[in-house]
């Protein structure tokens, strides 16, 4: 079964100008992910709106990425969503349209125990063949559930399909616990990409970047010193990303990307989804002038 591994890029959803999904930008993005040596792509997550989009957006969003890609990286489909159902056919739609795996978030909203969590994530395990790759996601900020260890392991011994976890929450302490998952086999990936250096250092595989859509060399560059084992370079090369992620991140990072990615032709518009806010001009301007003073295109 496939894992995500390096710098996996949860891309934005682009939109046109009446607001439906831009697929011709989908697939330059795409294509802009790929030919700047990223390593895996992840649509419908977070990023990309997933909660704001419609079941048919997403599937139709996830088509044009696999087909896009033709096989160049690992796609996972995020199909977390607000139902149960709907989770359910956006898994199994995953797996039709060739799909390397998936990723869940917890359930949202509304507050549940760890019982229900492991039994929400083994009903979604099982709901697709027995060797299509399964990612656990928490990002207890926005979606209240959280994941810990002890429903990792359950749902990791129950589900042999469950590889991993994408973990968005700074908590290197809890990290290195789920590395320890399924006999150090379980893949970890962490969310907050300043922790991409160190996470590897201590077992991990990766990040999970939005950040790295729009300065992939960067984060290309950061993958290969890391691999190399080069720390010198991959720790000067992180804090080059930090001070970077920390501009793109000051108010709206999904705003913030759509104008970049706009602003360097890769998709035609900057426009978000209600109720989510786009950048005024100003705004853009300063975002730009930032990035360019900052030399953000400099390895």
């Amino acid at each position: 079964m496939k894992k995500l591994y390096g710098t996996t890029v949860p891309i934005v959803t682009p939109f046109d100008e009446e607001g439906r999904v831009d697929v011709e930008s989908l697939k330059k993005l795409t294509d802009h992910v790929i030919d700047n040596g990223l390593s895996c792509l992840y649509p419908c997550g977070t990023t990309g709106e997933m909660l704001l989009l419609s079941v048919e957006e997403r599937k139709l969003v996830s088509e044009t990425v696999v087909k896009q890609a033709a096989g160049r990286v690992p796609v996972f489909v995020h199909a977390g969503a607000m139902t149960l159902a709907d989770t359910l056919e956006l898994a199994k739609h995953a797996v039709e349209i060739g799909a390397d795996g998936i990723g869940v978030v917890t359930p949202s909203y509304f507050k549940v125990s760890d019982d229900a969590l492991v039994a929400y994530y083994t009903q979604i395990a099982k709901s697709v063949p027995e060797d299509f790759s399964v990612y656990l996601y928490a990002i207890p900020q926005n979606a209240v559930n959280d994941i810990n260890v002890s429903v990792a392991e359950h749902v990791a011994a129950a589900c042999p399909n469950v590889v991993g976890l994408k973990y968005s929450y700074p908590n290197m302490s809890l990290l290195q616990k789920f590395m320890l998952v399924r006999d150090e086999t379980f893949s970890v990936l962490v969310g907050p990409d300043d922790l991409f250096h160190v996470v590897c250092a201590a077992g991990g595989d990766g990040t999970v970047s939005g950040n790295a859509q729009v300065i992939p060399e960067h984060y290309a560059a950061l993958w290969a010193a890391i691999q190399s084992g080069d720390n010198v370079k991959a720790r000067e090369l992180q804090r080059k990303t930090n001070v970077l992620n920390n501009i793109l991140c000051e108010k709206n990072n999904i705003a913030a990307y759509k104008v970049v990615l706009r602003e360097e032709g890769v998709i035609q518009t900057a426009h978000l989804r209600a109720p989510m806010e786009e950048f005024t001009k100003e705004e853009e301007e300063t975002l730009m002038k930032a990035l360019r003073e900052h030399h953000y295109r400099e390895v």
